[in-house]
């Protein structure tokens, strides 16, 4: 396997342990000193900060899904369209997110997501109305 299918293959994974509420497999795929960036908000640093916002996603009230529409890598950096879905009990909040994941030594270094706050926005009051009407 080259050194972007292993790359590739890491954020897949991320993104499967993630879905699953393994926040054990999860955080083996990151680097101690990783740094997480929703640009716009602050930088999260280091893997014990990382792993708080882990475990609260594998709590029961809450969830992720993610749905990846394109991958493609060059070498250790990773870039991914997707749909992230965010789960809080009936809440659904669904929106579209472009990431790059830079990798060290096999593992994500630097996760950086670009999203576009109305189209979270969007994505809320569609979950909102869904959680409502029970759909």
């Amino acid at each position: 396997m080259t050194e972007t299918q292993q790359a590739t293959q890491t954020v897949v994974n991320l993104f499967d342990a993630l879905r699953s509420r393994d926040t054990e497999r999860a955080m083996s795929l990151l680097d101690g000193d990783i740094v997480w960036h929703n640009v716009g908000l602050p930088k999260v640093r280091g893997h014990s900060n990382v792993g708080k916002f882990m475990a609260t996603l594998a709590k029961p009230a809450f969830g992720f899904d993610v749905i990846v529409h394109n991958i493609a890598a060059d070498g250790d950096v990773v870039l991914t369209e997707r749909t992230d879905v965010l789960i809080w009990r009936r809440l659904r909040i669904e929106f579209w997110v472009c990431g790059t994941f830079e990798l060290r030594d096999g593992k994500v270094a630097v996760w950086r997501d670009y999203f576009d706050s109305v189209d979270f926005l969007k994505g809320t009051v569609r979950g909102v109305f869904r959680a409502a009407v029970g759909r």
